[in-house]
């Protein structure tokens, strides 16, 4: 395994790109562009690469798909990082085109819902062609085959092309979250402000099931971050849940909360315990959900199996 590459959705020029230049070990490793989500997983599967930094959700969007999906499904993988990049896009045009000229505009497909309002304001008349990724579209502009592309300003430079309209974004604060993975392995030391994130498969779609799969956190207290359904592949119907908690496994809330979905659910992927990008400690814990009250409440079950009484 190459212990200093990192690979990424290219190429240069990506939003991913720029969000893995604000990782410190980033300017110590060789960065290696590659054309796709998947492709960028599997160098790390196949030991060629140390971790993968790929986005992951979207505020406007909701989950990247690709990246779920092959976190869900491929060979594991484990989640060590993330970062929170804002995004703003601009319109990449070659030198001397108006918006007047513009018949053809191109984008990664998770760059659409964010400027569909402002295309359809600006170049209703556009036809919308989809890219590998925003800076691929760059490169279409760049050859000619479409007229413009929605993609970070900074990738002007790189293709020889103009920002015709910059800070184009129909919702504001839009972020974007990005993650690295690698092969698993031990989870890093809890920082009081982390995430867990993990994939569950319910055993049957009973009534109250989803319900069942919820309370394994309530009922210790553990805050959900976000759950999002993916279809599993096997006919209508049938959904993975990916799901994004508050708090580290080696809290007993949140691996009791684990234990307790193993339990009930045919098959559950943990995908790692890591530091929170916006540093925000776990909300206020309910009363009995601290590791101390859990340390408490087996030692008094300890004592009522040998007799030791209550005290």
């Amino acid at each position: 395994m190459s212990a200093t590459r990192y690979t990424y959705l290219g190429p240069a020029g990506t939003f991913t790109e720029a969000a893995l230049h604000t990782l410190p070990e980033a300017a110590t490793r060789e960065l290696v562009p590659l054309p796709s989500v998947q492709a960028a997983l599997d160098a790390v599967r196949a030991g060629e690469a140390a971790g993968a930094f790929v986005a992951i959700e979207n505020s406007v969007e909701g989950a990247v798909t690709a990246t779920a999906d092959e976190l869900a499904h491929g060979a594991p993988l484990m989640i060590y990082r993330e970062v929170l990049l804002p995004i703003s896009f601009a319109l990449l045009v070659r030198p001397g085109t108006t918006l007047a000229d513009i018949k053809t505009v191109t984008s990664h497909p998770v760059a659409q819902p964010q400027v569909r309002r402002w295309l359809g304001d600006h170049l209703p008349q556009a036809r919308w062609e989809a890219a590998a990724s925003n800076a691929d579209g760059a490169r279409l502009v760049q050859e000619g085959q479409a007229d413009g592309a929605f993609a970070g300003e900074f990738a002007a430079a790189l293709y020889g092309l103009e920002p015709l309209v910059t800070d184009i974004h129909d919702a504001q604060n839009a972020i974007t979250r990005f993650v690295l993975v690698g092969r698993p392995g031990r989870v890093s030391s809890p920082t009081g402000a982390d995430k867990t994130s993990m994939v569950v498969w319910l055993g049957d779609n009973h009534p109250g099931a989803l319900l069942e799969l919820l309370q394994e956190f309530a009922v210790r207290g553990v805050n959900l971050m976000r759950i999002e359904s993916r279809p599993t592949g096997h006919g209508l119907g049938n959904y993975c849940f990916s799901i994004d908690c508050e708090g580290h496994l080696t809290e007993r809330r949140v691996s009791e909360a684990l234990m307790g979905l193993r339990r009930i659910c045919p098959q559950i992927r943990f995908l790692g315990s890591y530091p929170r990008a916006d540093q925000r400690t776990a909300t206020p814990r309910q009363p009995g959900t601290s590791d101390e009250d859990f340390d408490r409440a087996a030692d008094w079950l300890s004592r009522c199996l040998d007799g030791r009484g209550e005290s």
